[in-house]
C-alpha cells in the first residue's frame, strides 16, 4: 500500500507507507511518536556505540521537546523519521531522511540513524525501510542523490546498502572516537529516480 500520491508533496503524515510482507506498519512518524523513538534510538546507542555519532550518554540528555522537534508534522520538513511498527503498534525499526535547503545542494537527501531492534531483525525490515526512504526522497521532487555514512564494523549494514543500491564514494578515517579505538566511516550514495 502506498501513500505517497502527489510527487511534490510531502506523503500524508496519518497514513502508512507501507505494510510489509511480516505484518509491520511503516510510516513517518510524528511528534506525538517521540518517546517511543527516543527509547528505540537510546537502546540502539547503547547496544552499537560504534554504529554512531552521538552516545547515548549525550542524546538521554536531550529533552523531550527535542525528539519531538526531530519528528515534524510541516508539509515540507527538513528531514523526516520512518517507523516500522509492529502487530501490536510497537516502533521496532526506524530510519530517517534529511534534506538540503541550500539551493546548490539542495539535490541531496541524506539517509541516517538506521536501527532495527534485535528481536525482529532477520525479518527485511531495513531494507524496506530503505526503500521507503528512497521512494519518499523520489516522490518529494527534485531530489537526485540520496547519501548515507556507515561504520566500517558493520559489513551487514554495507552489504544492505549495497544491495539497496549505494555505492561507496569515499573513506572517512577516524570519523569516530571511542574509548579503546577509532572506527572509520564509508561514504556511500544512490542515485534517486
Amino acid at each position: 500500500m502506498d501513500a505517497i500520491t502527489d510527487a511534490n508533496a510531502h506523503p500524508p503524515l496519518d497514513k502508512p507507507l507501507l505494510l510489509t510482507d511480516c505484518q509491520m506498519l511503516i510510516r513517518v512518524l510524528k511528534p506525538a511518536d517521540a518517546h517511543a523513538y527516543r527509547s528505540l534510538m537510546l537502546a540502539a546507542y547503547s547496544a552499537h556505540p560504534d554504529a554512531f555519532s552521538s552516545t547515548r550518554h549525550e542524546r538521554e540528555k536531550k529533552s523531550l521537546a527535542w525528539w519531538q522537534a526531530r519528528l515534524t508534522d510541516t508539509k515540507q520538513p527538513g528531514s523526516v523519521v520512518l517507523g516500522a511498527h509492529d502487530d501490536t503498534g510497537a516502533l521496532c525499526a526506524v530510519v530517517g531522511v534529511s534534506f538540503k535547503s541550500q539551493e546548490k545542494t539542495r539535490h541531496k537527501a541524506t539517509l541516517f540513524g538506521l536501527y532495527v531492534a534485535q528481536d525482529h531483525r532477520g525479518q527485511g525490515l531495513g531494507r524496506s525501510l530503505i526503500e521507503q526512504a528512497q521512494q519518499l526522497a523520489s516522490k518529494r521532487g527534485g531530489i537526485k542523490l540520496m547519501q548515507l555514512t556507515v561504520s566500517e564494523t558493520n559489513p551487514a549494514a554495507i552489504a544492505l546498502y549495497r544491495s539497496c543500491g549505494f555505492e561507496q564514494f569515499g573513506l572517512e578515517s577516524m570519523a569516530i572516537a571511542l574509548a579503546d579505538r577509532y572506527i572509520s566511516k564509508l561514504h556511500m550514495a544512490c542515485l534517486i529516480d
